[in-house]
């Protein structure tokens, strides 16, 4: 079979995984700019993509289900009590129809996640097929902020540890950037299965970074590094930044009204 029809056959569906009741600002998925959650400014970016074959969110709570039918998204409820969007993303894939080649775990907190990274995280994993996992990442300045997850890469782009510490150490010369752990990520579906159905692991409860559970247990990351200026919305002033840029922000004028 020739490698350019293989690769363009390759299925992959977007899975954004949401709760409502968020430890650092509760509800925050719920939470409006410019009148729309910041679930659905996720939803509507990943629906962008010309990569993803479809999107779903995957939810935990009957408030979120109802609000996100009204602006006509796709939704599957999943259980309350998953310890991570990970575990809750693997339910939701087994409760498909249809299988996919890839899922791509695109985290609901990021209202301004591009979708052009969405599709070069889907190209990069189909041209890697042998790693399990693929994890991108943005360059930004070194700073002590336990939000950001910094991830440490071997020099064939593996990902070798995540911390919310400030890693690499600075003990005998200094850096001015780090690489941030960007959430979208993109998942073998036996990567996926392998992860969800183990337990938490022992770093994984320490540093309270899901990923560092799959590396503990074998599973091959491999990163790819991308330019643009995406975030999390982890507490009020990451919200309060969002509603700021989302005014210019090119992508929202395609799907605002």
């Amino acid at each position: 079979m020739d490698s350019a029809v293989k690769k363009k056959s390759i299925k992959a569906i977007g899975l954004i995984p949401t709760r409502l009741n968020s430890t650092r600002l509760p509800q925050k998925a719920l939470m409006e700019i410019n009148k729309i959650p910041l679930v659905i400014h996720t939803y509507k970016r990943a629906k962008l993509s010309k990569s993803l074959d479809d999107v779903f969110i995957c939810c935990d709570d009957e408030i979120v289900f109802r609000k996100v039918k009204k602006f006509n998204a796709k939704v599957i409820m999943t259980s309350k009590f998953h310890k991570n969007g990970t575990e809750r993303i693997y339910e939701a894939y087994k409760k498909l129809s249809k299988n996919f080649d890839l899922i791509i775990d695109i985290q609901g907190d990021e209202p301004l996640i591009s979708p052009f990274h969405i599709d070069q995280v889907v190209s990069f994993h189909k041209k890697n097929l042998t790693a399990d996992i693929i994890l991108p990442t943005l360059k930004v300045k070194s700073k002590n902020n336990t939000n950001i997850v910094k991830v440490i890469k071997s020099i064939n782009n593996y990902v070798l540890y995540l911390s919310r510490g400030n890693i690499p150490f600075e003990y005998k010369s200094s850096t001015s950037q780090i690489d941030k752990h960007l959430s979208i990520i993109s998942f073998l579906p036996k990567a996926l299965e392998k992860f969800a159905l183990h337990k938490k692991t022992y770093l994984e409860k320490i540093e309270d970074i899901e990923l560092l559970r799959a590396i503990e247990i074998g599973l091959k990351i491999k990163s790819l590094s991308l330019k643009g200026d995406s975030f999390s919305v982890d507490v009020l002033d990451d919200f309060n930044k969002a509603s700021k840029k989302m005014i210019n922000d090119k992508f929202f004028k395609l799907y605002k009204s």
